[in-house]
């Protein structure tokens, strides 16, 4: 249980061009260390300003130093991928045209995923509680290629592989401080018929930090390109979640028209907190305080109590453009602030600087 009301974001943050142009650059070959170095401190500075200027209590790193589409950076860290070329080359952009691989060999990251080396950069750069992101591992799995003869015959069995790549990532992310750790594994949502065992799969990975901090699960609808993936239903999932291992589970509606909020009471009546998204990342109407104050007092007339809540954007913001971004965080907190002031024995909730290990 949290102090209530809590204003936080999924993961990612939205691109400045020079960004995008700065990347392009660096995979053309035109950066040397020392000029990605200072692009990377630069791009996450500039993320944390951005939540913290609007006054998200619980920021990310923006997911800057991460290069491509949600799972793409953490492909980087495994040897034994061949990249494939997309089936669909032209035509509108589309999840058929995303990153694939082919697996070589056994996965392994002899090195890591990246994260701990993250969560450390970004650290020192805030005195704001600090979210680490990471996907899970059937998640992780949904851009190899798998089949009879292949190093891994089903996508569950790549999935079973990742799973002591992630305890080992996550163990260290422990060990390095961090305190708050949320799980990015929409496939559930996405796949709710796939012959898996999400639940297993996802407790198997975070078996070693189970106490050692606050854990959370995103799982949504996709949002590449800014389009989701799936039909847009928690109920098929609903089993799912509550068997997930984790304090908080962060979901998506402003999207949805608030459609189904009705669930997070049955989640917090089960004992998670929930993360709402009121503000729509896929959308570029941009939000009014009080238009998120709205789909708060929604929330809350359904029974959900406040010490459960914390509000979110839908997802990341990767793939809304920066000047939409900044408004939409603004009008989170302010939205948030409008129904705090109604609430009785109305206080602050401003976290402490730094957030306590879940027990």
């Amino acid at each position: 249980m949290t102090d209530g009301l809590l204003t936080s974001v999924v993961g990612s943050h939205a691109h400045p061009g020079w960004f995008v142009s700065g990347v392009a650059a660096a995979e053309r070959g035109e950066f040397g260390p020392a000029d990605l170095a200072e692009m990377l401190d630069d791009a996450v500075d500039l993320a944390i300003r951005d939540q913290e200027s609007a006054g998200i209590d619980v920021i990310t790193d923006g997911e800057m130093r991460r290069a491509g589409f949600f799972t793409a950076e953490f492909y980087r860290h495994l040897p034994g991928l061949r990249a494939l070329p997309p089936d669909r080359r032209l035509g509108p952009a589309g999840h058929d045209q995303q990153h694939r691989f082919e697996v070589m060999a056994p996965l392994s990251a002899p090195n890591g995923l990246g994260v701990v080396e993250e969560f450390t950069a970004a650290r020192p750069r805030t005195t704001r509680p600090l979210k680490v992101t990471l996907p899970g591992p059937y998640t992780l799995s949904g851009r190899l290629v798998t089949g009879p003869g292949g190093i891994y015959e089903t996508r569950v069995a790549a999935a079973e592989a990742f799973v002591p790549i992630l305890q080992d990532e996550l163990r260290r992310l422990a060990d390095a401080g961090a305190t708050i750790i949320q799980i990015d594994e929409p496939s559930p949502a996405i796949h709710p018929d796939a012959p898996a065992d999400f639940v297993a799969l996802f407790n198997a990975a975070i078996e070693p930090v189970r106490g050692r901090a606050r854990l959370g699960a995103h799982l949504c609808f996709g949002n590449f390109l800014g389009r989701p993936l799936a039909a847009r239903s928690y109920a098929p999932i609903r089993g799912a979640m509550l068997g997930f291992a984790v304090d908080e589970l962060v979901l998506e509606f402003a999207n949805r028209e608030m459609a189904g909020i009705e669930l997070l009471r049955e989640l917090t009546d089960a004992g998670r907190d929930v993360a709402a998204g009121v503000v729509d990342v896929k959308s570029y109407d941009l939000e009014t305080a009080e238009v998120v104050a709205a789909r708060i007092d929604a929330i809350l007339a359904t029974g959900v109590s406040p010490e459960r809540l914390a509000l979110v954007p839908d997802c990341g913001f990767s793939q809304t453009a920066r000047w939409a971004a900044i408004p939409k965080l603004r009008a989170l907190v302010a939205g948030r602030d409008l129904v705090l002031g109604r609430l009785p024995a109305a206080r602050s909730i401003r976290p402490p600087a730094t957030a306590s290990p879940a027990t």
